[in-house]
């Protein structure tokens, strides 16, 4: 099985982390905080990247935390 990459996403109740290509929410959070800090770990364990969304759907900012020796910055 691959590993997604995970994203920080608005979502009715809230934020929600969601796995690349996942229509189904992960996990769901009141704060957008509580849910950088899901998918931050989430991407930890599956060594991949994490990445947050604003409201209005770009990204905003990258995390890496997989196996790439040059990792992406900020």
């Amino acid at each position: 099985m691959r590993k997604r990459s995970q994203h920080v996403v608005p979502h009715e109740e809230g934020w929600a982390v969601r796995g690349a290509g996942s229509r189904r929410a992960t996990s769901v959070h009141q704060t957008q905080r509580e849910a950088i800090d899901a998918g931050r770990q989430i991407a930890r364990n599956q060594r991949t990247e994490l990445f947050v969304h604003g409201r209005d759907g770009r990204i905003r900012e990258r995390d890496s935390h997989g196996n790439d020796p040059f990792p992406p910055k900020g």
